[in-house]
């Protein structure tokens, strides 16, 4: 290979030069490469030989954008890094595969606001995406309901308000009550609620207050401590609860009961002779190893319902209904957590 050749990048194969290797018309190749018309089997070899060696791949998606529309759903997802939405991310994929959808998908970050959310959304929307999954809660209802008439727009795994984005969600306020009602049984008669504020974390808001709710109706006294998004966040004023009385604190995630269990340690307090810690997902690596008390939230389930919502919306004759469907998970009673 001579110099020139050598910085010279390689040309993109088109379906011009696959028509051309085959001796047919770009029609031709066209049709025979995407399955559609009549030909005789050996034109149809020759066809799909001048493909396979000039590594001719079809540009699927601009294709479709040349007819107005793509079969692609766009995926706005939360940074995978966290277990959690990394599971629900290799879950989507999954159920996407199975039902023949494609997904194109934007990772955020969980400390990224505002323009860059928005950005995202106009990247996908720009690639006219047939609909849009939204699994992170960093973009707002405002922000998303102007191109509901666009496209179908689905939030998966959080609860939504408006009316016209569809849900498959996690039922977070039932995931509070069911860690709630664990603790009730287990006799605990002071306990600390901690979990991020509404902007830090809405679905740990929503399992705080049906927390707060089951506990307050049961006579529990409650401590109800509202953080930043931080897991260490709140983590020294609940344990200056334990110290003041309480027996138990309920953290709204895991990453929340961890650091209070790491807290707890470093203050020579015993986990569960000294304070019960529970929290919340379920997702960790490794939760069934450190015997963690929590609830296994169902990502399996929601990804699928998503998935399954989203093909039913795109394929419907005429506008669906409102779609909103809840999945609860599982609680895990774990060692964390004992009876006083």
């Amino acid at each position: 290979m001579s110099g020139a050749d050598a910085g010279t990048p390689a040309l993109r194969v088109t379906i011009s030069d696959v028509a051309a290797a085959a001796g047919v018309s770009r029609a031709t190749a066209t049709r025979a490469l995407k399955g559609e018309g009549r030909f005789a089997p050996e034109t149809q070899e020759r066809i799909l030989e001048a493909a396979e060696r000039l590594g001719y791949v079809r540009n699927t998606m601009a294709a479709e954008l040349a007819a107005g529309r793509t079969g692609t759903v766009g995926l706005m997802l939360r940074d995978a890094s966290n277990p959690a939405y990394g599971l629900l991310f290799s879950r989507l994929q999954e159920e996407a595969h199975q039902s023949g959808l494609d997904l194109v998908t934007v990772t955020i970050g969980a400390d990224e606001q505002g323009a860059k959310q928005v950005n995202a959304l106009h990247r996908l929307l720009g690639m006219r995406v047939a609909g849009l999954i939204v699994a992170t809660g960093g973009i707002s209802a405002a922000q998303l309901e102007p191109f509901a008439d666009q496209v179908p727009i689905l939030r998966a795994g959080r609860v939504e308000s408006a009316g016209r984005i569809h849900t498959a969600h996690y039922d977070d306020e039932g995931h509070g009550r069911l860690l709630a009602e664990h603790i009730v049984a287990l006799g605990h008669r002071t306990v600390v609620v901690l979990a991020g504020s509404p902007d830090a974390s809405y679905p740990e808001h929503l399992r705080a207050l049906a927390m707060q709710e089951v506990l307050t109706a049961a006579g529990v006294a409650v401590t109800m401590i509202s953080a930043g998004a931080r897991p260490e966040d709140g983590v020294h004023e609940a344990l200056a609860a334990v110290r003041a009385g309480a027996t138990a604190v309920m953290c709204a995630s895991d990453y929340r009961q961890l650091a209070v269990m790491r807290a707890a340690r470093a203050a020579g307090l015993r986990v569960p002779e000294d304070v019960s810690v529970t929290g919340c997902d379920g997702i960790l690596p490794g939760a069934d190893l450190l015997g963690l008390t929590t609830l296994r939230i169902p990502v399996e389930a929601v990804a699928a319902a998503a998935v399954e919502t989203m093909q039913q919306l795109l394929t419907a004759d005429e506008p669906e209904m409102l779609v909103r469907r809840s999945f609860t998970g599982t609680l895990v009673s774990g060692s964390t957590a004992a009876a006083v």
